[in-house]
């Protein structure tokens, strides 16, 4: 992957963020967790399709499909983590 590439996919990434966080809601710290997980979630698709040659929209040499389809995978996956509350145990 070229820098360029890098670049554009970085941003592509930051958008979908955006996006998520402007239909999800919540604070500064949630924002910066979905722009993490865009990014991650981005260039994870990215390697799974580019590995198992599952071309859906190129866009140079950024399998861009597979990309949105991990970005948006790792969005929701990680938002749902992250809203789980662990509950102690009363020593009763």
């Amino acid at each position: 992957m070229t820098f360029p590439t890098f670049l554009f996919a970085t941003l592509i990434a930051l958008l979908y963020a955006a996006i998520y966080h402007f239909i999800r809601g919540g604070s500064g710290w949630r924002f910066l967790l979905y722009i993490g997980l865009s990014i991650a979630g981005l260039f994870a698709g990215h390697w799974f399709g580019a590995t198992l040659g599952w071309n859906i929209f190129l866009i140079g040499p950024l399998n861009l499909g597979m990309g949105t389809l991990g970005s948006i995978l790792f969005l929701v996956i990680g938002e749902w983590l992250s809203r789980i509350e662990l509950r102690k145990k009363s020593s009763v």
